[in-house]
């Protein structure tokens, strides 16, 4: 028999449902794969009395022919963004160390209801703020792929969702929770050879989730097929009267819509994301991924968006601007660290508190936050950028004219090494340039694998989609990964 760690999402729940296996011989090989990946440092918190209690409700159900629901029997990891009820939930920071939340998020909550299993909190990114999984107090996640060269250096898995994209691709969990902000699902998506998407603003609940930036954060799944992200969005996805941005919407049935026959669809290729210096590996991808759409049905046109130049100058002003205001409530008063020196005040308390809680990243997102908040400089960089904003939506909706889906690289590069960008805090940004965008304008947006460069790593592609037209994205995304027949994975060396 295949090995069960070896299956999809959508293999797991039906092989349960149809008695091929139990929900528990699923969870305890999985949480032997947890316990034996330690050398990637993808998880934070192991749980696996969690998966083997929730497969077992699920396995009961199943002797009493009740409904297992749509994730039965399938046990994921869970982004440390993510509170969860008597688990420890840290955004990978020091500050947030040892705080067990006596809630569950509203994601959370719908993927138990829905039958899934949590084997564990995933690392990532401190508060989210990263593109390589290098800013978490609890030690950089490493990807599971090595460059072909026969060298043993660490690679990126991408950020701020780094343990998801490391657990997905090295098969260790079968789908993870992701967040995205200005690319967290897509790009580490990219980097390790699986799918991601981050659905339209507001189609998931942000309760429960440690807030980064608020008008940009969205909930979303990773997983190594276009199905399985279908499956998984449709549990989390749904009206939350605890989120005030929630969308009052009803959750389309995705997975029974699949087509990958795009007959009769324009594919856009904005003509500014062809940006100078382009790897030429990322080039050919994209060119291979137009031919694969062509295929399919879908016609390819050129599209204009003007002002995607100033995407990402304006992303680091509104995404720092809305994390200094969130993270002001961490203060060593309430729940997380309190570093209080002998004789110390109030202010010294917060001061030291969050010197010793914050990482580096994090403090100069803060900083630039305040700074463009302050009352000197509010009009000419924070409002600014607020209407480049406007710009950035108004582009895409002018693009809607012309095209139903856009094309595009989700990352410039394939995975770079560990250490390789982290003194230079302008090249790891720009890791975001062709996800930004989308990011903006809170539009859904979808990483497939595309195939591998010359080093062997995965680069992926980004299809971008209409507010809360998923279903043309991830049918997109299905003809892509069709025809790419994408099915390398990393050598196992841990």
């Amino acid at each position: 028999m295949t090995d069960l760690t070896d299956l999809t999402v959508t293999e797991i729940r039906d092989g349960v449902a149809d008695g091929s296996f139990s929900a528990r011989e699923v969870a305890e090989g999985f949480n032997a794969a947890v316990a034996a990946a330690k050398p990637l440092n993808a998880f934070i918190v192991e749980t696996p009395e969690k998966a083997l209690a929730a497969a077992d409700a699920v396995d009961a159900k199943r002797a009493k022919s009740e409904p297992l629901g749509l994730m039965g029997g399938v046990p994921i990891g869970m982004k440390d963004l993510f509170c969860t009820e008597g688990v420890q939930s840290t955004a990978a920071s020091h500050i947030l160390e040892g705080f067990v939340p006596q809630y569950e998020s509203t994601v959370s909550a719908k993927l138990w209801a829905a039958g899934a299993g949590m084997l564990g909190k995933l690392n990532m990114d401190q508060f989210a703020m990263g593109s390589s999984n290098e800013t978490s107090f609890f030690g950089n996640v490493i990807s599971p792929w090595r460059r072909n060269d026969g060298g043993n250096t660490d690679l990126a898995p991408g950020g701020s969702s780094g343990g998801s994209s490391t657990a997905v691709s090295a098969r260790i969990a079968p789908a993870a929770t992701g967040t995205d902000t200005g690319g967290s699902i897509r790009q580490p998506a990219a980097f390790t050879g699986i799918c991601g998407i981050k659905p339209t603003y507001g189609r998931c609940s942000r309760w429960g989730v440690v807030a980064f930036a608020s008008s940009l954060d969205q909930a979303g799944p990773m997983a190594r097929t276009v199905q399985d992200c279908a499956i998984m969005l449709e549990a989390m996805a749904g009206f939350d009267p605890k989120d005030a941005t929630s969308l009052d919407n009803p959750v389309p049935h995705w997975e029974g819509a699949l087509s990958g026959d795009l007959k009769g669809k324009r594919i856009g290729i904005p003509r500014e994301y062809r940006m100078e210096g382009i790897d030429p590996e990322i080039d050919k991808s994209w060119e291979a991924g137009k031919a694969w759409l062509r295929d399919a049905g879908a016609e390819i046109v050129d599209i204009s968006l003007p002002h995607t130049k100033y995407a990402l100058p304006a992303y680091y002003i509104i995404a720092p601007a809305e994390a200094s205001s969130n993270l002001a409530r961490y203060d060593g008063v309430r729940y997380g660290l309190r570093d209080l020196p002998e004789g110390a005040g109030l202010q010294d308390m917060y001061a030291a508190t969050r010197a010793a809680g914050f990482g580096p990243e994090v403090k100069r997102r803060i900083m630039i936050g305040t700074y463009v908040l302050s009352a000197g400089f509010y009009d000419a960089y924070y409002t600014q950028a607020q209407k480049v904003r406007t710009l950035i939506a108004r582009d895409f909706g002018r693009a809607w004219g012309e095209c139903d889906l856009i094309l595009a690289p989700t990352a410039p590069s394939a995975a770079f090494g560990l250490g390789e960008k982290s003194d230079d805090p302008i090249a790891m940004y720009l890791n975001d340039v062709f996800a930004v965008p989308a990011s903006l304008a809170g539009l859904p947006a979808m990483s497939v694998p595309a195939g591998l460069n010359g080093q062997g790593l995965p680069l992926g592609l980004q299809i971008i989609g209409k507010p809360l037209d998923e279903q043309s994205v991830l049918d997109a995304g299905l003809a892509i990964e069709q025809r790419a027949g994408f099915e390398a994975r990393p050598g196992k060396w841990w």
